[in-house]
């Protein structure tokens, strides 16, 4: 077999994960099961709606639990860097201000697989955390963004 992918991510991170896929097998499988039961007695399956829906959406949960196996089972844990801490590495907060006069920016980076913007948290494959890897504080750096390159000073790592 292939080299599968690796998938780099926290503790916390795969626990996440450990628990959805948990949920899935445990529960959503039993919901989605249900509802093509009932979705069966409305008669011809030719033409019933409600049973289409159900069985798309067992297609995705069933979809959805193969990709969470994959990734548990290909997971790296990021171990935390005690030997650089004011160095920009996977798994650290990063805070910086877009210069001449942008506004602070803290992120969390973490593997693609827990990776969510809206947490904070941003994939080590994104433009922003290429830029930043390997980087210390103090250090201005331009990073390539799909609206052109900016210039930021980074100014804390944790």
């Amino acid at each position: 077999m292939a080299n599968e992918k690796q998938y780099p991510m926290t503790k916390e991170g795969k626990e996440k994960l450990e628990q959805e896929l948990e949920y899935l097998k445990t529960v959503k499988r039993k919901e989605v099961v249900e509802r093509i039961k009932i979705a069966r007695g409305f008669g011809d399956l030719s033409e019933n709606s409600e049973y289409d829906a159900a069985k798309d959406e067992q297609a995705f949960v069933e979809s959805r639990i193969q990709m969470l196996e994959n990734m548990i089972r290909n997971a790296v844990i990021i171990e935390e860097d005690t030997e650089n801490p004011d160095v920009v590495s996977l798994g650290k907060s990063v805070t910086f201000i877009e210069l001449p006069d942008g506004e602070e920016e803290t992120y969390t980076i973490v593997g693609s697989a827990e990776a969510d913007p809206f947490e904070g948290k941003i994939s080590n494959d994104s433009p922003i955390a290429k830029s930043l890897l390997g980087r210390r504080v103090g250090d201005e750096v331009t990073v390539q963004t799909p609206g052109g390159e900016m210039l930021v000073k980074i100014v804390a790592v944790k």
